[in-house]
């Protein structure tokens, strides 16, 4: 190593950088690649609520997407679809939403265990990109505030034709702790990599 490169190490240690070259780091510069994702503009996210109970009066899992998905974030919401837990219904709007012009669509609801959770068996197979990552990360985040219940959630997440789909439980409270502290901090991100 140079001794213009230990001098550049040497600074980023004291700005509290752990290295060099990161993907955020704490004294706030950031990769090439990521520059390039925030160059992206404003994204926008489909919103389909699965659900066999709530009418669009009742839905205040939609209801807090619609009002937390904001512009101050690069970020808008886009089609809002509320939907029985139906295979051929979830794959209307899916099909919808690749033929749209939004970047990202949240499914929330049909991700448990009963016979009529069937979110995950329907849109999963369509993936050709698997984020596991999410799931596991959303289960960990889950588990810190509800305890061993966060082993019934299937949350996942993948890529269909360069667009991300997010498959999340139905309760209000999941889809907050995902699109907080997961989903948001890295959206820009994700859809710069899932469409170069």
């Amino acid at each position: 190593m140079t001794k213009s490169r230990d001098h550049r190490n040497e600074a980023a240690h004291k700005n509290g950088c752990s290295h060099e070259h990161g993907h955020t780091h704490a004294c706030g510069h950031l990769h090439e690649h990521e520059k390039s994702a925030d160059a992206l503009g404003t994204l926008k996210i489909d919103i389909c609520i699965i659900s066999d109970s709530r009418t669009p009066a009742t839905d205040e899992t939609g209801k807090w997407l619609k009002e937390n998905i904001v512009a101050a974030d690069k970020v808008e919401p886009g089609e809002y679809a509320l939907i029985k837990n139906d295979a051929a219904a979830i794959k209307k709007v899916l099909d919808g939403f690749l033929k749209g012009g939004a970047h990202a669509i949240i499914m929330s609801g049909g991700t448990g265990l009963s016979s009529k959770d069937i979110t995950i068996e329907t849109v999963s197979p369509l993936f050709e990109k698997t984020l596991s990552g999410f799931g596991e990360i959303f289960r960990l985040l889950s588990f810190e505030e509800i305890g061993a219940r966060a082993i019934m959630s299937r949350a996942a997440a993948g890529v269909i034709a360069s667009k991300l789909v997010i498959s999340l439980p139905g309760s209000k409270n999941a889809v907050r702790l995902a699109y907080d502290k997961i989903i948001k901090p890295q959206l820009h991100h994700l859809i710069y990599e899932a469409t170069r």
